[in-house]
């Protein structure tokens, strides 16, 4: 993703500078128009003007902190570090305070818009001081579509959004998910692919994710060569921590988080225990190891 936002970035006429730990992925931007950096030192020696900016685009964890912790010892007064990637929040905040304590400016830049967002534009979420936040705001709205982008207030503001904005994804999935399950079980023969280019005109239901079903659904509409296994970023059991926090009742994202849990073991053994049970109570036959 962070290639195709440098990509985005150039067309909009910004001047990029680019490191990554390949070379190849380096060489890539800087084949576009981009000023390639070998390092980290060399990223910030190669950034001009009274006031830089560093946009870190890496894993969330131990890969973001140690690069800004790194940026904190490189950057000087003034300069803003945009934190893009799918951080805690709370990691944010102590990263805004870290990189206070040396009058280094700080945005946690909450990003939606996956593999689409070089053609249709990123959603923004930004969190960060009024002035850190207007330095890079040309940053933000040639990243965004029209109305794509939002300062959200304070530090950690952006990542908390963002959060809830995926909590509120794993409900979205899972509802379509048990709702396509449905139908391709129904004693009738649907064209899964046609329905969710159906439901996009006029339905209560219309959507992207619809529409990025329709495009699932003609590439293969059986779902064959896909395992049933779903990952996820942290960012669903994070949003439940904070429901969990605040006293707010969030069942339909809790059992879609525990659903993605149920994806990854095709032989639970709870399922076990279950079918054991119905077979001691009701006599109910069991499936035995081949």
């Amino acid at each position: 993703m962070g290639a195709n936002m440098t990509e985005r970035l150039l067309r909009g006429g910004h001047q990029v500078v680019v490191f990554d730990r390949s070379s190849d992925a380096v060489q890539r931007s800087a084949a576009m128009g981009a000023v390639g950096a070998g390092s980290l030192e060399d990223l910030v020696s190669k950034l001009s003007g009274p006031r830089r900016a560093v946009w870190v685009m890496v894993p969330a964890g131990g890969p973001t902190d140690q690069t800004i912790e790194r940026l904190s010892q490189l950057l000087g007064e003034n300069d803003v570090v945009i934190d893009g990637g799918n951080s805690k929040y709370t990691d944010s905040l102590r990263h805004g305070l870290l990189l206070r304590e040396r009058s280094i400016g700080f945005c946690d830049a909450g990003t939606s818009g996956g593999v689409w967002g070089l053609k249709e534009g990123y959603c923004l979420m930004v969190g960060g001081d009024d002035r850190d936040v207007a330095l890079v705001e040309p940053v933000f709205r040639t990243l965004a579509p029209p109305d794509g982008y939002l300062h959200t207030g304070a530090v950690g503001s952006g990542h908390f959004s963002k959060m809830v904005h995926n909590g509120i994804e794993y409900g979205l999935l899972q509802a379509y998910a048990e709702g396509f399950a449905i139908l391709e079980k129904a004693p009738f023969t649907y064209d899964l692919g046609a329905l969710a280019k159906l439901w996009n005109h006029g339905s209560v239901v219309r959507s992207w994710l619809l529409e990025l079903a329709e495009l699932a659904f003609r590439e293969d509409p059986a779902l064959a060569k896909i395992r049933g296994y779903v990952d996820d970023s942290g960012e669903g059991r994070w949003t439940l921590e904070a429901a969990v926090a605040e006293n707010v009742a969030a069942p339909v994202i809790a059992t879609s988080l525990f659903a993605r849990f149920s994806s990854r073991d095709p032989d639970a053994f709870s399922a076990k225990v279950i079918a054991a049970l119905r077979n001691q109570f009701g006599g109910h036959p069991v499936k035995t190891e081949a």
